[in-house]
């Protein structure tokens, strides 16, 4: 997801973190200035690998969530893979969460929490619905709306960051200009599109809190939502009809996710951040081309067109970000 993706952990010093890289940590740790990993220009093609790899993660995780909320209603999908990645986060959190953090990312954390539900659930629908190919790209665009939002706020994006914007905004309207007729595909259009709001307004969310603490923001998002779908799941008396059969799957998507996360975070902090932004935003070539093996999904010429300068706007977006 979306719910803090690539352009979001591209502060935090994943891999200081996932290499046990800590303040207070025995001299003979790898990353102690001098280690075999203290530097970053012999890990740079590692990073581009685990960057593509934390794509990868996304885009496959995506397309079996859009395949299981074909099944059971996004909401069930949603509640179920989060649940389970709070589950496996909270652990972390108590590990690595440093100390005497003060309560500045509560709020962006639950604003995160409420725009990030939101968003998996237009996400998730649209993919149920639409043609994934054309759904995901479309999503992906909302990286741009930290760049507006960091415009009223103060803030001055490149010309590339621009420029980015109009091609992905082109892209979009080619891509869904033949989905547009009415119906499920035309549904499925719009809902993509408030999902590239909502994950927008996520990631800036995120930001804003990870400037306190990254892990209590990631931690404190889940915990928001998971708690709403907790009262809901009280109040209907139901857990959505899941089977013991497909909660493997539902744990597989909510895994995923901290996974690719985690990629990701190793990714920018052991080369460029610039150039594991661009890799890491390239989730939605996958889900498309598992779209298009699995489900056999094909597109007009002019919707191939489309989602391909979709992807260019998207990885000029993110590059313009990092420069």
């Amino acid at each position: 997801m979306p719910g803090g993706r690539a352009g979001t952990l591209a502060e935090v010093p994943g891999a200081l973190l996932l290499m046990g890289c800590l303040p207070g940590r025995d001299a003979g740790s790898p990353c102690r200035p001098g280690g075999p990993w203290s530097g970053t220009a012999s890990l740079a093609p590692m990073s581009a690998v685990l960057a593509l790899l934390s794509s990868v993660v996304w885009g496959s995780s995506d397309f079996l969530a859009g395949l299981i909320s074909r099944r059971f209603p996004a909401l069930v999908v949603i509640a179920w893979s989060q649940t389970i990645g709070l589950l496996a986060l909270t652990p972390v959190l108590l590990w690595l969460g440093p100390a005497g953090v003060g309560a500045g990312w509560l709020p962006w954390a639950a604003s995160a929490g409420v725009t990030g539900a939101v968003g998996l659930w237009a996400f998730y629908a649209a993919l149920a619905s639409g043609t994934m190919g054309v759904v995901a790209p479309i999503a992906a665009t909302g990286a741009a709306v930290p760049v507006v939002l960091g415009v009223l706020t103060g803030d001055q994006p490149s010309g590339w960051a621009w420029v980015g914007m109009l091609l992905a905004g082109a892209g979009v309207v080619a891509a869904s200009g033949p989905e547009l007729g009415g119906g499920a595909k035309g549904r499925s259009v719009a809902l993509a599109g408030v999902a590239a709001v909502a994950f927008g307004l996520t990631l800036f969310a995120i930001d804003r809190g990870s400037r306190v603490s990254v892990l209590h923001t990631l931690w404190g998002m889940r915990a928001t939502s998971v708690s709403a779908y907790a009262v809901l799941a009280l109040v209907t008396r139901s857990l959505g009809g899941v089977t013991r059969r497909v909660v493997p799957a539902l744990a597989l998507v909510g895994v995923a996710d901290l996974v690719a996360n985690g990629l990701f975070a190793v990714a920018s902090s052991t080369g460029l951040v610039s150039i594991a932004s661009v890799l890491g935003s390239l989730y939605p070539v996958v889900t498309t081309v598992l779209a298009w093996l699995v489900l056999h999904e094909r597109l007009a010429r002019i919707q191939y067109l489309g989602v391909v300068v979709t992807l260019v706007g998207t990885v000029v977006i993110a590059s313009a970000g990092h420069s």
